[in-house]
């Protein structure tokens, strides 16, 4: 929520506010003065007084309510509150407006405008009456936009009137917010897979942390500690009483890959092959943060998220949560690369056990084809979802080309559990196929590895 205030009155010299308030003139000001004139003209050439008197009320009239509305020295504030701040697409967020009269003098009537992109549906207007002095008024909308990203909202403009509608004064709040439209998240449904992966499952696994004096991760100690675990190296290092770690949790580890190669995907817009690509990776790090693994989202640029120490998982310090929240707002503005291969990722993943793969792709080539078979050996187990650009350029019920089966069926043969996405194909159902290939690869004896 953001606040901010400013005076109704000029924040500028009385000359140039003067002046802003006459360029304020609203249409049945400009007129009212503009028949005052001519009838001023008028009188003077025919010699009428009573005409005259009639043209100056007609003229001074605007002028007057220009002044009194330029000597207005309200002071009001406002606060803006998103409801929720994130939001998935499709869904719709409200936005809170409240104005405070902060001075001791009530005001007129007042005319709220909050900027808005035109994505989100079109400008909220709002009009208000009096505000008694130290009151307040509460207005409300709604917003909503089918395509993901940050969507700036404000600021709030205010727009004060006279009571005859001659003068109208225009401000703005300097404070702003910023709308979160995130990736629209499937629920998946909770399949297990096992296989041969160490740390699989719900990632509660606890293995012994000291294989040595260098390999001590000690922390601080704890009231009931056994004084015999005191580690005296680290204590005296960092001046209180360190003990050591006899075990620490181990949490299973998953990577979810998304290719955003621009020469992957065709096509735009929110049913686009790309759109179903980032929204089935947002729902699958959702699902694995649930199942309790670390996770951390990687595209082709190598690009890493989270990123908190040199493995890029979100570890024990970072809570899911969080970690959630900082992978879904990279997703709601992640956007075609440049680059036309996947060995940037490729370079990331070979740094040695990297546990579980989940790979949402677009148009493999050979060559790339063979870069993505060599992932698998760098997982314990590896799950692909390959998009078939040119089935989904022909729309529901496009059949796959002969090239994208070619792909399918070579990461298959390197141990990846590959499906092709149909256009439209729901991701829970294709999980839950995954699930079943996987099983009845295993029993086949042609695929290692696990994954749940």
């Amino acid at each position: 929520m953001t606040a901010g205030g400013m005076p109704a009155g000029p924040a500028q010299g009385d000359s140039a506010g003067l002046r802003t308030a006459l360029a304020g003139l609203t249409t049945r000001g400009r007129s009212f003065l503009a028949a005052g004139v001519a009838a001023a003209i008028c009188a003077y050439v025919l010699g009428q007084a009573d005409l005259l008197r009639v043209g100056l009320l007609l003229a001074v009239l605007p002028l007057v309510c220009a002044l009194v509305l330029f000597r207005t020295r309200h002071r009001v504030a406002s606060s803006r509150r998103l409801s929720p701040a994130r939001v998935p697409a499709g869904c719709e967020a409200r936005v809170h407006l409240r104005m405070d009269n902060v001075t001791r003098l009530p005001t007129g009537l007042l005319m709220l405008q909050d900027r808005v992109p035109y994505v989100l549906g079109p400008r909220p207007r709002f009009v208000l009456d009096r505000i008694e002095a130290g009151g307040r008024r509460e207005v409300s909308y709604r917003v909503r936009s089918d395509l993901r990203g940050r969507y700036p909202l404000g600021p709030l403009q205010l727009r004060l009137t006279d009571p005859f509608g001659m003068c109208e004064l225009t401000r703005s709040f300097s404070t702003y917010d910023t709308l979160t439209v995130i990736p629209r998240v499937e629920a998946l449904p909770p399949v297990r897979l096992t296989g041969e992966a160490k740390g699989y499952g719900e990632g509660r696994n606890r293995s012994p942390a000291l294989a040595g004096e260098d390999d001590v991760i000690p922390r601080g100690y704890r009231h009931g500690d056994d004084l015999r675990r005191v580690h005296w190296r680290s204590t005296a290092r960092y001046g209180e009483l360190m003990v050591r770690r006899e075990e620490q949790p181990q949490r299973a580890r998953c990577t979810v890959l998304l290719d955003t190669r621009g020469a992957g995907f065709r096509g735009a817009g929110p049913d686009s092959a790309f759109e179903w690509a980032v929204s089935g990776t947002a729902s699958a790090l959702v699902h694995m943060l649930e199942r309790g693994f670390s996770v951390r989202l990687l595209t082709d640029t190598g690009t890493s998220v989270p990123g908190e120490g040199s493995d890029g998982f979100a570890g024990a310090s970072q809570e899911s949560a969080d970690a959630a929240g900082l992978m879904m707002d990279t997703l709601a503005v992640v956007d075609h690369s440049d680059g036309a291969g996947l060995s940037r990722a490729y370079d990331v993943l070979r740094g040695g056990n990297e546990g579980l793969l989940v790979a949402f792709l677009g148009d493999l080539d050979e060559e790339q084809a063979a870069v993505v078979a060599k992932m698998r050996r760098r997982s314990g187990a590896a799950v692909a979802f390959v998009l078939d650009g040119a089935a989904w350029a022909r729309g529901p019920g496009g059949v796959p080309s002969g090239a994208g089966e070619a792909r399918v069926r070579m990461l298959r043969e390197a141990g990846w559990t590959a499906l092709p996405v149909p256009p439209g194909a729901s991701l829970a159902d294709l999980w839950r196929q995954a699930d079943h290939t996987r099983a009845a690869g295993s029993h086949g004896g042609t695929t290692v590895g696990g994954w749940s």
